[in-house]
C-alpha cells in the first residue's frame, strides 16, 4: 500500500474520531465553536465540525465529596477537629465549564472555608446537639454561593467531631454529676410522696377511731402468720374502752 494512501486512511480515522462522539445518559457535552459557547448536547451520538468545534464533557451524577478534617475554634473557645461530607451535582453544564475553571476544586475549597466559618460561630453544645440545624445552614450557604457556577448542593452532613482528651474527661464528669443530681431528685420526690401518703392516712385514722381498730386487727393477722415466734403486742386502753362502750350500748 502506498505511503500516501496510508496517510489518507490515518487522516480519515482521526477525522472521524474527532467528528463522532457518544455520550452516556449521565454525561453532557459543552460545545465551543471557534472558542465561543454554542450550547450543550447529549446524551447519545454527537457530530462535531472537525477543527472548528470542541467539546468538554461534564457529568451530571451526584458527587460525594469528603471534606477533610478542619481545625475549628468554637465561639466558647474550644478547639475541635470536624470533618463532613458534601453531596452536589451539576445542573447547568455550560456554567460549570465557563464560570469557574475547575468546579470540583472550587466547590471543595468553598466547602472547607464555609465549614470553618459557620462552625466557628457556634458553641460546642450546639455543635454536638444541633447538627441538623448546622447541616441545613451549611447547605443553604453553599447552595447560594455555587448557584452561579451551575452547581446544586444536595446535602451537607457533619460526620465526626474530634474533641481534645481533657474536654472529653470534663464532659464525662459533667454527665456523671447530672446523673447523680437526677437520682437525688427522684429519691427526694419519692420520700416526699411517701410522707404525703402517711400524713393522709394519719389524718383519716385521726378522724375515724374505727379505722385504728381495723388497722390493729390487720396487724394481728399479719403477726399470727408467724408460727415460730412469740410476739408481745401492746393493746391500747382506748381501744378496749371503745369495745366496752360498744358492748354497753348493745346491752
Amino acid at each position: 500500500m502506498p505511503i500516501s494512501l496510508i496517510s489518507i486512511v490515518i487522516f480519515l480515522v482521526l477525522l472521524i474520531s474527532n467528528m463522532v462522539k457518544v455520550l452516556r445518559e449521565y454525561d453532557r457535552g459543552v460545545i465551543f465553536r471557534l472558542g465561543r459557547l454554542t450550547g450543550v448536547r447529549g446524551p447519545g451520538l454527537i457530530l462535531l465540525i472537525p477543527f472548528v468545534e470542541k467539546m468538554v464533557k461534564v457529568g451530571l451524577r451526584t458527587v460525594a465529596f469528603d471534606v477533610p478534617p478542619q481545625d475549628i475554634i468554637t465561639r466558647d473557645n474550644v478547639s475541635v477537629k470536624v470533618n463532613a461530607v458534601l453531596y452536589f451535582r451539576v445542573v447547568e453544564p455550560g456554567k460549570a465549564v465557563v464560570e469557574v475553571e475547575d468546579y470540583m476544586y472550587a466547590t471543595s475549597q468553598l466547602a472547607q472555608t464555609t465549614l470553618r466559618s459557620v462552625l466557628g460561630e457556634s458553641e460546642l453544645d450546639q455543635l454536638l446537639s444541633e447538627r441538623e440545624e448546622l447541616n441545613k445552614s451549611l447547605q443553604d450557604i453553599l447552595d447560594r454561593q455555587t448557584d452561579p457556577w451551575g452547581i446544586k448542593i444536595s446535602m451537607v452532613e457533619i460526620k465526626h467531631v474530634d474533641l481534645p482528651q481533657e474536654m472529653q474527661r470534663a464532659m464525662a464528669r459533667q454527665a456523671e454529676a447530672e446523673r447523680e443530681r437526677r437520682a437525688k431528685i427522684i429519691t427526694a420526690e419519692g420520700e416526699f410522696q411517701a410522707a404525703q401518703k402517711i400524713a393522709d392516712a394519719a389524718a383519716i385514722i385521726g378522724r375515724e377511731p374505727a379505722a385504728l381498730q381495723l388497722r390493729f386487727l390487720g396487724t394481728l393477722t399479719e403477726v399470727a402468720a408467724e408460727n415460730n415466734s412469740t410476739v408481745v403486742f401492746p393493746v391500747p386502753i382506748d381501744m378496749l374502752t371503745a369495745f366496752m362502750k360498744s358492748r354497753e350500748a348493745q346491752g
